[in-house]
């Protein structure tokens, strides 16, 4: 990292449009953390299952592998601000959906799992649209500072997300959703406040396959970022330990809901503070190297967080994992983007969205899974482990990722 203060990050924090862009996604954020806690909690709640934990992610992973091309596509044909606007909308009915049928008492597993998927569908259209608005509304040079800004927003509306969908629950099931709604409804109204330039790319596309796929031709073309993309893929999704947190929070912590929101934000509070640094002093050398390194600790983190049998301990692991995370969340993003011309960033945030849903939800499958026939806590060990080997294999498989010097 520069060991001076970069300049611009005060006179990007005071362009309207990037503050609603800010708002609008840590309100979406906010509502999704919400969300995950609620959701993950009465499922469990309703069948002491761990295998239905990893269920939740399978089923919201689902429609962004269906939808992954048209998502892309729909981002880079209509304007982005509408798509993100619509998602929102749809986000919110589904959240007032969800907040009758608790406070009727006729919320069933099929009806949760049927409201998760109605959520991927819209996330997977979301997601690709939110990601190509950034480089439109950051002023040249300001990417990265502008996604660790971002990132940081996102990550402040993650602690408390958790912690107010596991009070709420506590106070009566239906609170969370009806806090969701509310949420996802005002994000939809600062994302239509946003004036972006270019939001409709001057190259349109005519609707052939060949546009439709030209995000996975741009990818494989460049080792840089398939490295990058696939590195999340399966780091995560071997290391991520999300889905067994309800089963940490009951089980081995001894702890409620109100604990399982602890641990949920405890990510965050790392990310929040490791965003602090890299808005004041971004990554100026060795970039790809500093990727892996972030990884690596992300497993180890990992690894501690399954032995621990202490709350604070618990903690403090995920707060280090969250911090590590997002060095690499933020490399990795700004790498993409700046790679990739706006005609098509629609597209490949796209596929982007896939690999990242692919390792956060099914990585969740994949711990529920594991959960299930071997316990919790050897899971995430070789869910850790799994993680520092894949960052060693990738240095070795993508030595041009690893010899990045610079982003800007």
């Amino acid at each position: 990292m520069s060991t001076t203060a970069p300049t611009g990050a005060q006179d990007l924090l005071k362009q309207a449009a990037f503050l609603f862009f800010l708002s609008s996604r840590s309100l979406s954020r906010f509502a999704s953390q919400i969300a995950a806690v609620a959701i993950g909690w009465q499922i469990y709640d309703l069948t002491g299952r761990a295998f239905d934990l990893g269920m939740v992610g399978l089923i919201q992973f689902l429609p962004t592998a269906l939808l992954v091309f048209v998502a892309g596509s729909a981002a880079d044909r209509y304007p982005r601000k509408r798509v993100v606007q619509l998602c929102q909308l749809a986000e919110a009915i589904t959240a007032l959906y969800l907040c009758w049928g608790a406070y009727a008492g006729q919320l069933a597993e099929l009806q949760l799992f049927a409201a998760v998927f109605v959520l991927g569908i819209a996330g997977a259209f979301e997601s690709p649209a939110t990601a190509a608005l950034l480089p439109l509304i950051a002023p040249s040079g300001t990417l990265q500072r502008a996604s660790a800004l971002s990132s940081g927003a996102a990550q402040l509306a993650t602690i408390a997300g958790p912690a107010i969908g596991g009070f709420a629950y506590a106070v009566a099931p239906g609170l969370p959703y009806g806090i969701m709604m509310l949420f996802w409804l005002g994000g939809m109204a600062l994302t239509g406040l946003m004036q972006v330039p270019d939001d409709v790319p001057a190259e349109r596309l005519d609707g052939g396959s060949a546009d439709l796929f030209a995000g996975v031709r741009f990818i494989r073309a460049n080792p840089a970022i398939l490295g990058t993309i696939s590195l999340d893929l399966f780091a995560v999704l071997l290391g991520g330990v999300t889905a067994l947190l309800p089963i940490y929070a009951r089980d081995i912590l001894q702890t409620g809901p109100w604990g399982l929101g602890v641990l949920r934000a405890a990510p965050a509070v790392g990310a929040l503070m490791m965003t602090a640094v890299l808005a004041r002093y971004t990554i100026r050398r060795r970039v790809g190297l500093r990727m892996f390194q972030a990884v690596i600790v992300f497993g180890a983190a990992t690894v501690v967080f399954a032995v621990s049998h202490v709350m604070w301990i618990s903690v403090l692991a995920l707060a280090i994992l969250g911090a590590a995370d997002t060095i690499s969340v933020v490399i990795r993003f700004s790498l993409v983007q700046l790679a990739t011309p706006n005609e098509m960033r629609g597209r490949v945030g796209a596929v982007n969205f896939l690999f990242i849903n692919a390792s956060n939800q099914l990585g969740q499958f994949e711990s529920g899974v594991t959960a299930a026939l071997f316990g919790a806590m050897p899971a995430a060990i070789l869910g850790g482990l799994g993680t520092i080997a894949i960052a060693l294999a990738w240095m070795k498989l993508f030595p041009t990722l690893r010899k990045v010097e610079r982003l800007e």
